[in-house]
């Protein structure tokens, strides 16, 4: 097969698998036109057109989804093999782009930072912390950290530390005026903080029982979307928060703060760090992983 058959064929597969010509020029290091020449000088060759294309979106053709699933496996294999490679390479060096959603990024990084720069002196760590759902690789992030319930289908992905449980707290302040819950279902007589997405889109509250979760979802007149500014309304009596009992943890220490219904926490959740199953997986991004996981 010639350089330039294979070429082509690997610009149809990037742009079968984001339906977008700019996206798979982004990944392949060319621009959206050159992306489209390849393509056509492929359907013109074949004889078959394998892309239906409009000014708005981008679809395969019968034909074009029968090549694309018979080259999926081929291009994984490649991928494979590449990444193989980077046995040979003991020195991480570069860039390798981190998202993390902003509530757990201090827990995951804190101690891992120092050492991790200090043992690769050519490595450029950049994270960026949001609790905003990202598509990493629409937004040219090497991994991304998730709890495992939100992982997207075709990514690899490697538990890390620290596993994480919520915690209900509230003032010393607040409990002076109110009684502290015994059960999830006396909540309803509380003030509670909602807890949000950055889309605005609420997330239940959840409990564990003789191993059956139960969801609560508050009704309470104040709603954030940042686990410190919880911990901060909760601090000034406002009502009770539902945090990251990391987040918690120094003000129920030192008595600012009072946990309530421990008995009921949801078991810990697992953090993972995952990155596209078929990308390239550097000699970074590797000393990544080995810093971060279990």
């Amino acid at each position: 097969m010639r350089s330039t058959d294979l070429s082509e064929l690997a610009a149809f597969d990037a742009v079968a698998r984001h339906r977008n010509f700019r996206r798979a020029g982004e990944e392949r290091g060319v621009t959206a036109s050159a992306i489209s020449h390849a393509v056509g000088n492929l359907e013109a060759r074949v004889g078959i057109r394998l892309l239906n294309r409009t000014t708005r979106s981008v679809s395969l053709t019968d034909a074009g989804a029968m090549l694309h699933a018979q080259l999926s496996p081929a291009f994984g294999e490649i991928g494979s093999a590449l990444d193989a490679l980077n046995q040979f390479r003991d020195t991480p060096f570069g860039k390798v782009r981190i998202n993390a959603p902003n509530s757990v990024a201090p827990f995951v990084f804190r101690s891992v930072i120092g050492p991790l720069i200090a043992e690769n002196p050519g490595l450029q760590l950049e994270v960026v912390a949001t609790d905003r759902l990202v598509d990493i690789v629409e937004e040219g992030f090497d991994a991304g950290i998730r709890l495992g319930e939100s992982l997207r289908d075709g990514m690899t992905a490697v538990k890390i530390k620290p596993r994480l449980r919520f915690a209900v707290v509230g003032s010393t302040a607040y409990f002076e005026r109110h009684p502290i819950p015994k059960t999830p279902e006396d909540l309803r007589q509380h003030a509670c903080i909602r807890n949000i997405y950055p889309s605005g889109k609420p997330y239940a509250w959840e409990f564990s029982r003789a191993g059956k979760i139960i969801e609560f979802e508050p009704n309470g007149t104040l709603s954030l979307d940042d686990h410190e500014l919880m911990v901060e309304a909760a601090l000034s009596g406002v009502g009770l928060a539902y945090v990251w009992e990391e987040r918690a943890r120094p003000y129920v220490q030192n008595g600012s703060l009072i946990e309530c219904l421990a008995s009921w926490r949801a078991p810990e959740d697992w953090l993972y760090l995952y990155y596209p199953t078929r990308k390239y997986l550097s000699a970074g991004l590797r000393a990544v992983i080995d810093a971060l996981r279990v």
